[in-house]
């Protein structure tokens, strides 16, 4: 991995005159940027008069950009509020360096530390971020202060890049980088100080290996507690530790896509994944067979966080998985999950039904435990028993009786759901209907009286129905059980703070997206820019597309013995169903994602 710089643009005026040869050199004063602030026109003269004052009445050891931020300044040409990250822009556009953002994703932090000690750093006030074949990027908040440079330089035998970074972003990736590098380094270190691998394996077997010793090593404490903080940090929803042939490589999914992150040496992921198996109450010594567990954490607010793990055997090690499941993520609004207002109203319609099945459709990671969790956790009153059978219990909620699938002691979901006819259920939610048994005791809960939530991994609504005749359920049970189906999708967003007008993309491109369907109304599509927010990809946080599917009178007497694909399409398009791929060109036109996301996750109707 390596960080690349924005590439620098033309120096300006202002940047020309700053590399002049009467500049001072040295660190920055707060009195030169006054005064170029005011050159500039981004402070006025009364406002910079009042600053001295200010500033001039004691000292501090704050770097000058902080300072000034501190004091909510407005500029004087715009109105906008000096804040510090466009104040490091300006100086970085006034000394004539580019500008980098620090993405910590983007950075090999095992390369950087090794260019330059922490306490060097730390007296310099640089960072660096990049390490070429020929050259080394290095941030700074000093960029005045350049003595150092020929010394980097005769270190290194490389060119060195200098680029302008913000002070508070310097110091705290200063921390975080040498810290897990150390950690990282002192783990490796004992590891190999240890016996052979061979032996090392042996021992591991006889449970009386050092990995155990290892796993509670304060370096690789360290470094799974930098590990999960990190992946809060940067909005993870799931921790990758693969182990490779040579070095082991750790990855973060972001928005549905996956990042690396990090890349330790496999002794120190052998380590790793022993110390989080033994917070997950795993049998260490089991490498043979995959197992799950669960740990809960908090994150950087303080807030509760449970992770579920998983592991695997692959040909290199165990490799293993971490799901994050944030409370404020896994149980949302309607609303916040991108429901439109008419799908709002229409999914409380069907799920304040005393009894019925209801489905939720759509290929795994496509939010159906999240839109099932919100929906139950509304409907989970006091007066209410809700009772769930899971494969895995993705979260851990208080207002719900969950419980487990055991395959190793016979308790399916067909099992499970028999047990809790015993058990007083108001509302039941089956994780996954996969065969006739769970499927026909599903609907023999609905028969009974009993409001029943499960899923399938169908493409799109219409397509629940067959499913279950292809299981063997009859159409008469489906149409006397079945209230509606909901079929979804996720599609990233994009990203407030750069999203630019896509003027290229005209309606009438939308409008052939959604053949036979037609487009009313106005709208604005956006295109995806990039920016340090977004970490330059255009996209922040995802959005639902939906395709709800009530089931009518219309749809009811088109459930014959032979059901047939394409007549249940038509009657279910004449009843007015809205298709995901209808659903996601309609977030187009609202500028909330873009056309290219939308076609890559919803499928193309089938009349």
């Amino acid at each position: 991995m390596s960080a690349v710089p924005a590439s620098p643009s033309a120096p300006s005026a202002a940047g020309r005159r700053a590399h002049s040869s009467s500049l001072p050199k040295g660190p920055l004063d707060w009195r030169l940027l006054l005064a170029w602030l005011t050159e500039d026109k981004l402070l006025s003269v009364k406002d910079g008069e009042t600053v001295a004052q200010r500033f001039a009445a004691g000292n501090s050891a704050q770097h000058p950009l902080v300072r000034l931020a501190g004091l909510g300044l407005t500029r004087a040409d715009t109105g906008a509020v000096l804040e510090l990250e466009p104040l490091t822009e300006w100086l970085a556009q006034r000394v004539g360096l580019p500008y980098l953002r620090i993405d910590p994703l983007k950075v090999d932090v095992g390369r950087v530390a090794e260019v330059m000690s922490i306490n060097y750093a730390e007296r310099r006030k640089v960072l660096p971020v990049q390490v070429g074949l020929n050259d080394i990027t290095i941030a700074t908040c000093e960029p005045l202060d350049t003595d150092w440079v020929a010394e980097i330089l005769g270190h290194t035998k490389k060119t060195v890049r200098l680029v302008v970074a913000s002070p508070l972003d310097l110091q705290r990736y200063r921390t975080e980088f040498y810290t897990l590098a150390k950690s990282v380094k002192d783990a490796n270190k004992k590891a190999g100080d240890s016996n052979t691998a061979n032996s090392f394996e042996q021992l591991v077997e006889l449970g009386r290996s050092n990995r155990q010793l290892d796993a509670n090593d304060q370096g690789i404490i360290q470094v799974v507690d930098w590990l999960w903080q990190y992946a809060f940090d940067q909005r993870a929803s799931d921790i990758h530790l693969e182990p490779r042939r040579e070095m082991g490589a750790i990855r973060f999914r972001i928005d549905g896509v996956l990042h690396t992150v990090y890349q330790v040496p496999q002794s120190v992921m052998q380590a790793m994944t022993a110390r989080i198996k033994l917070l997950g109450r795993m049998d260490v010594v089991e490498r043979r067979r995959p197992l799950d567990g669960r740990i809960k954490t908090r994150n950087p607010a303080g807030d509760e966080v449970e992770m579920r793990l998983s592991t695997m055997p692959t040909a290199f090690g165990e490799k293993l998985v971490m799901r994050i499941f944030d409370p404020d993520n896994t149980v949302k609004s309607f609303e916040a999950l991108g429901f439109a207002p008419s799908e709002i109203a229409q999914w409380e319609q069907m799920v304040a039904r005393p009894h019925g099945i209801i489905l939720v459709t759509g290929p795994t990671g496509s939010g159906k435990t999240t839109t099932l969790y919100s929906t139950l956790k509304r409907l989970a009153t006091d007066e209410v028993n809700v009772c769930t059978v899971e494969d895995p219990i993705e979260m851990i909620e208080p207002a719900f009786n969950q419980t487990q699938v055991q395959p190793a002691i016979d308790l399916g979901f067909a099992e499970g759901l028999r047990a809790l006819m015993r058990q007083d259920p108001d509302i039941i939610m089956v994780g996954e209907i996969r065969d006739l048994e769970t499927a026909e005791m599903a609907i023999q809960a609905a028969l009974t009286g009993h409001l029943v939530f499960s899923t399938l991994h169908t493409n799109d609504a219409a397509s629940a129905i067959t499913r279950l005749t292809d299981l063997g359920v009859p159409p008469y049970l489906i149409s006397a059980t079945l209230i509606g189906v909901l079929a979804q999708r996720l599609a990233r967003t994009l990203c407030p703070h750069c999203k630019q007008p896509d003027d290229a993309l005209q309606l009438d491109t939308l409008a052939d997206a959604i053949k036979p369907w037609r487009m009313s109304g106005k709208g604005q599509p956006y295109k995806p820019v990039g920016c340090l927010d977004c970490r330059m990809t255009g996209y922040k946080g995802r959005v639902g597309l939906y395709e709800l599917l009530p089931v009518s009178e219309a749809v009811r007497g088109a459930l014959h013995p032979t059901v047939d694909m394409a007549g249940l399409r038509r009657v279910v398009a004449k009843e007015g169903l809205r298709p995901l791929r209808l659903s996601g060109v309609m977030k187009v036109a609202e500028g909330l994602t873009t056309l290219d996301e939308v076609l890559r996750n919803t499928p193309q109707w089938e009349s």
